[in-house]
């Protein structure tokens, strides 16, 4: 995958950001609280990360349309039952479905998913996409904030060890330059 989401084509959501930081056996999932309608801030506290299927063995971070987000959480989740937790699987058949069905193809958000083995970026266009590797390091973001915690997230990575202080400094650094991104961050950990 190429550093910038938009050489994908695919669509940046304004509002929010989310970033993915897998290294070692440790993989976060962090994103802001910030909801915002054209130039006003209609929520500052906003939960856009969270645990989802049996066990709580998946992370999902999301960046678009709340409710749309939420109907794919619960595909997500459903999908996740049907293939026995096999995240790869489930977000395969969830891509299918959300480019394929009348009223998934309308929904307007982006996902990063992750579980102890794997990370992907997940869209409307029917991609699922798996971050390169750069030596142990994989780091996706999205949203409109996405880039800049993207860059951060590189540059960190040489210095750092730690995945969620990669993601925590990351996520503040786009909250310092993004309009759309403020820095109540919510993050979530997967070990394996």
């Amino acid at each position: 995958m190429n550093d910038s989401m938009a050489s994908h084509g695919l669509i940046q959501w304004h509002g929010t950001t989310i970033i993915g930081v897998k290294r070692g056996g440790k993989t976060v999932i962090a994103g802001d609280g910030q909801v915002s309608m054209g130039n006003t801030v209609m929520k500052p506290n906003a939960r856009k990360v969270r645990r989802i299927g049996e066990g709580e063995k998946v992370i999902a971070g999301f960046a678009g349309a709340t409710a749309d987000a939420f109907t794919l959480f619960e595909r997500l989740e459903k999908k996740l039952e049907q293939h026995r937790g096999q995240l790869m699987r489930a977000a395969v058949e969830l891509a299918k479905d959300w480019r394929t069905d009348k009223y998934l193809r309308n929904l307007e958000a982006l996902m990063i998913v992750a579980d102890a083995e794997v990370m992907l970026i997940l869209t409307g266009n029917g991609d699922v996409l798996e971050p390169e590797a750069k030596g142990d390091t994989a780091i996706a973001a999205i949203g409109s904030g996405g880039n800049y915690a993207l860059a951060a997230a590189k540059a960190l990575s040489d210095y750092e060890d730690d995945p969620e202080k990669i993601a925590r400094r990351a996520m503040a650094v786009a909250a310092e330059v993004c309009v759309f991104t403020n820095d109540r961050v919510t993050l979530e950990v997967i070990e394996g």
